[in-house]
């Protein structure tokens, strides 16, 4: 396989994909050609059947390799992406002390820097979409867009309206976006009246977008909302009319059997954060339980790290620390599980089920040319678990987003990656800098 063979010019061009092993929803198959065209998928099948039908193409043969759909980040927060290690070691609740500081310094191109930057991480781990949070920021959400766009990956891009303005036209203003889905936020129920938070969840319900909100992350969070007004957050959110469908509940850690239920017959989603419970949360939500009862979830980064493999290896490593070895439950949803809820599920909850996630016919031609030829999945028994425990980033060899190569060998292909990174080191800690954060510092 070269480069150039998947490199499309425009958006119109043909590819007829032959790999050695296509991940379909069924699972993993040999034999079979995808042809893409127009940056989605528009056949599936037999390669010989394919090739065949159309002969005026140049089969792209991927001996050795797999074409997966994309990874889908279902929480992220872009605009925090020069706080990294200063996050490390910091008491739960760390927005207070280190984000909400931290994001306030930006300005309008520190902040795109900031987004491009982790645009640029999440394609090298293999995500093709991501979903912004909502930034706390002092600048217009298009520079984030903009960020997002250049890089080139998907993104469902949230603005916050806790204070009840600004959705409609957000919301109006991304509208048919081929690469941008827009999303209405409140980071946390506290931040907004139970009117403002009723009418942004309808809102969204009415446009088909997302209403993206915190609940249930930490025992502090749940504890002030119980003060507040009487109920836990997800109880809150129910009570008031906000939960629904097009709610996005992020991390959801600390569920009652009660929530678990108003989540499943709400048909409201979260997103399993499994790295941020590891690094700064009180638990670890109980995602085999909610796959049970029937909740939908995606998985999300939270910022932490944006990587697609190591991401569903943490969401099956801590399902089995904190649930699986107290039940003697030794598969913890086995492979297949954890792919389908960073893909095509981790799509469904973000409100994009129909766009992408997965290698299906009509869908948008986001996914990974991943290369199988490799030690660490020699021999290959069951490919959907050594996906999830062995396989690695460095197997990345091409990721495509609506059809179109954006990363070769983990660096971009039409724009200069490395300067990027060059211009972030410079800048990221002069906002650092700037925002004065408030860490603790432990004695040794």
């Amino acid at each position: 396989m070269r480069r150039e063979q998947l490199e499309g010019k425009g958006t119109k061009k043909k590819l007829l994909l032959v790999p050695e092993l296509l991940l379909l929803p069924k699972g993993p198959v040999r034999g079979q050609a995808v042809l893409v065209e127009g940056g989605k998928f528009r056949e599936i099948g037999p390669a010989t059947r394919l090739i065949a039908a159309h002969r005026d193409l140049q089969p792209v043969r991927l001996d050795g390799h797999l074409l997966m759909p994309g990874f889908v980040d279902a929480h992220h927060h872009l605009t925090q992406s020069f706080g990294k290690a200063q996050s490390f070691g910091q008491p739960s609740e760390m927005f207070k002390t280190i984000w909400e500081p931290l994001e306030h310094a930006l300005d309008g191109e520190t902040a795109y820097l900031s987004a491009k930057l982790a645009a640029l991480e999440a394609l090298r781990g293999g995500f093709t979409t991501i979903s912004d949070a909502g930034t706390r920021a002092p600048v217009g959400v298009d520079v984030i867009a903009r960020g997002t766009e250049e890089a080139g990956i998907r993104c469902v891009l949230a603005k916050i309206v806790a204070d009840g303005s600004g959705g409609p036209e957000h919301l109006g203003r991304w509208d048919g976006h081929p690469l941008v889905h827009p999303s209405l936020a409140i980071a946390v129920a506290e931040n907004a009246t139970d009117k403002v938070l009723k009418k942004t969840a309808d809102m969204c319900a009415e446009a088909g977008a997302v209403f993206q909100i915190h609940v249930n992350e930490h025992l502090a969070s749940v504890e002030r909302s119980l003060k507040s007004v009487g109920r836990r957050p997800v109880e809150y959110l129910h009570h008031i009319g906000a939960l629904g469908p097009h709610t996005l509940g992020s991390h959801a850690t600390l569920l009652t059997p009660v929530e678990m239920r108003l989540l499943a017959d709400s048909g409201a989603a979260i997103s399993y954060n499994p790295v941020a419970s590891a690094w700064k949360g009180n638990a670890v939500a109980h995602a085999t339980m909610l796959a049970a009862m029937g909740v939908r979830f995606g998985t999300g980064t939270d910022g932490t790290r944006a990587d697609g493999f190591r991401l569903i290896d943490a969401a099956e490593t801590a399902q089995r620390l904190a649930y699986g070895m107290h039940s003697g439950d030794n598969s913890c949803g086995a492979g297949r599980i954890w792919l389908e809820h960073a893909t095509s599920l981790s799509a469904d909850a973000l409100g994009l089920g129909k766009v992408t996630g997965e290698i299906a016919v009509g869908k948008a031609a986001d996914f990974l040319v991943v290369d199988v030829n490799v030690p660490e999945l020699t021999p290959s028994w069951d490919l959907q678990w050594e996906l999830v425990r062995l396989a690695n980033r460095d197997q990345i060899r091409a990721v495509v987003v609506a059809g179109k190569l954006r990363l070769w060998e983990g660096w971009p292909t039409d724009w200069d990656g490395r300067a990027l990174v060059e211009r972030a080191a410079k800048v990221g800690p002069q906002v650092v800098r700037r925002a004065k954060l408030q860490r603790v510092e432990p004695l040794p």
